[in-house]
């Protein structure tokens, strides 16, 4: 019996879903919607959209995630967060919204449009006109850490999907002491450090574990699970579900 458990727990963190009834963790919410922050520290730009971001993520309704580019860094300052993937992905997202180029600071909605990451009364708007208007998040996704696993149920629906964890560290603070920022104390929230795809959904509910040492910052640690369709096999695109899980275990 044990050794069946243990192939079991082996195919769930591997990512293979388990197709079943699953039982939710608590009222699971749907948030509002995913506000996807492309920043750099480099960009005089920034700091208004970097606080419009930490006034979602107190406000506790959408999935507010900052990912920090790495192509400002010749300006003069380093950024502490930034990295390649990060800018790929942002490039990733061009070509699926049709643009020709990217900027900073800009925030995807959902996976399926952007606007000036510094205009938080328009993102709200954009994200409540997508719900009224059918394209807001539909897909139920529970998340929970213990001990040694961290669980996800992903709810029934329509279509096919990624399951992508994204990780990133809850709150720091930055002195920058070069380029077009210099001298300014600035603090981030939610800046990406990791984006994995962890598995598959078709339509069914269905359950992926994740080692909970994944979450490695301590009390400074999180995740948030998308669930995100892809178009032409591998361009990040219009996102179904989300959901928040932080180290302490507060969603």
């Amino acid at each position: 019996m044990s050794g069946t458990r243990n192939l079991r727990r082996l195919l769930l963190a591997l990512g293979f879903g388990v197709t079943a009834s699953l039982p939710a963790f608590g009222d699971e919410i749907l948030p509002t919607g995913v506000v996807e922050l492309f920043t750099s520290q480099g960009c005089s730009s920034c700091p208004p959209a970097d606080a419009a971001l930490k006034r979602l993520v107190e406000e506790g309704k959408v999935v507010a995630l900052s990912y920090h580019v790495d192509y400002w860094n010749y300006l003069g300052w380093q950024d502490t967060f930034g990295s390649k993937e990060n800018t790929a992905r942002q490039y990733a997202y061009a070509k699926t919204l049709g643009r020709n180029g990217v900027y900073t600071p800009q925030a995807v909605i959902n996976g399926r449009d952007h606007l000036n990451g510094s205009d938080l009364a328009g993102i709200k708007t954009r994200i409540d006109t997508m719900a009224a208007g059918g394209n807001g998040l539909t897909v139920k996704i529970g998340a929970r850490i213990g001990q040694e696993e961290i669980d996800i149920n992903v709810g029934a629906g329509e279509g096919k999907a990624d399951v992508v964890v994204v990780y990133f560290n809850r709150r720091q603070t930055v002195n920058v002491e070069k380029g077009e920022n210099r001298g300014k104390r600035i603090d981030y929230w939610h800046a990406v450090r990791d984006v994995q795809t962890i598995g598959m959904w078709n339509g069914k509910a269905s359950k992926f574990v994740l080692p909970a040492s994944m979450l490695k910052q301590g009390d400074n640690g999180g995740c948030a699970i998308l669930l995100q369709t892809v178009e032409n096999g591998d361009k990040p695109s219009a996102i179904l579900g989300a959901t928040t899980i932080l180290a302490d275990g507060d969603n």
